[in-house]
């Protein structure tokens, strides 16, 4: 699975100072599903586009398509009757849709499909009479539009005091899911808390994990292994992002959440020979590039990638956007 072992990144000159990236790293299919949503909508539709909430949780990005044109609101009642509104890539509860089809605003839904997965599980044991327990972080984007699919049926657990403290749950029929952008070693501890009070519970059908938060922290502790100090590029309300700093921590490693190379503090380097750098799936290369770039004006001279875990994972446009693009065509 990995393509440059340790030895062979390091062997040449051990002084030799070195920064580390990881492949992979930034960008998930999801995110670039959802930010191509909103420009091609631009695109296509011409301006205004109006945008609930943070499209993906970085600034940077945000602010990039709002120079576009794309205005970003927190509520649909920002939106005038009529609009194109989009939705963002955390999904949204059902009362949101509704409020939408009663105004008539055109709707494009730039919801992860991996998702989507979790919000139709949720909405599929509802319906079967199940206790649904929804692992994840009680404010986060993700876990209100999921929360919302089912109100009287789900229960939000964040840590192993949460399980303790769970009532009302039936024992012979109780269901788990989770948030997509949570720490693999966090969320197995509380699944295995959840199987000791519940041992007929349900697990998903596959991990509710994406693929993207799972490679991502595997390569960040495979990082772990051969560096000094690992800097994650995302932003501070990006779940996946400060994810990978826990990771980091957790291996053993230094590690530091940076929205931009801006927030580097020197000290930080100091009696570093081995630098790791890599980013939440909602964070651009060129966010990375630059903190390369002031790394290497800093002394860290040789940059090396490190192929951990290939991925190939591509999401289609919805339907709205899929038709257009090939009327353009």
């Amino acid at each position: 699975m990995f393509g440059i072992c340790a030895s062979e990144v390091l062997m040449d000159d051990p002084q030799q100072k070195r920064i580390l990236l990881p492949k992979p790293r930034g960008f998930c299919a999801g995110v670039i599903r959802a930010i191509d949503i909103v420009t091609l909508a631009l695109q296509q539709l011409g301006r205004p586009v109006y945008v609930r909430k943070e499209i993906v949780h970085n600034r940077f990005v945000v602010d990039q398509l709002a120079a576009q044109g794309a205005i970003f609101v927190e509520s649909l009642d920002e939106v005038p009757d009529g609009a194109v509104a989009i939705f963002s890539a955390h999904g949204v509860p059902p009362e949101v849709r509704e409020e939408a089809r009663t105004r008539r605003l055109r709707v494009i839904d730039a919801t992860c499909p991996l998702v989507t997965k979790v919000h139709l599980e949720v909405i599929k044991y509802a319906r079967e009479n199940y206790s649904v327990i929804l692992i994840g972080h009680n404010n986060h984007d993700e876990v209100i539009g999921t929360f919302g699919e089912a109100p009287d049926s789900i229960q939000v657990v964040s840590n192993l005091g949460d399980v303790d403290a769970l009532t009302n749950i039936q024992p012979d029929r109780v269901v788990y899911t989770t948030q997509t952008t949570l720490s693999l070693d966090d969320t197995r501890a509380i699944v295995d808390r959840l199987k000791q009070r519940f041992p007929s519970i349900i697990s998903p059908a596959g991990s509710d994990i994406c693929y993207a938060t799972q490679n991502r922290q595997t390569a960040v502790k495979a990082l772990a292994e051969r560096t000094d100090l690992i800097l994650v590029v995302g932003a501070e309300n990006s779940s996946n992002s400060n994810r990978l700093v826990e990771v980091a921590r957790g291996a053993g490693v230094p590690a530091y959440l940076i929205a931009s190379v801006h927030d580097i503090e020197s000290e930080w380097l100091d009696e570093c020979l081995n630098i790791g750098v890599t980013a939440g799936a909602s964070t651009p290369e060129i966010l990375v590039q630059e903190v390369v770039s002031d790394l290497v004006a800093r002394g860290f001279t040789r940059v090396e990638e490190l192929e951990l875990i290939s991925e190939d994972v591509h999401f289609p446009l919805p339907a709205p956007l899929e038709n257009l693009e090939r009327a353009v065509s």
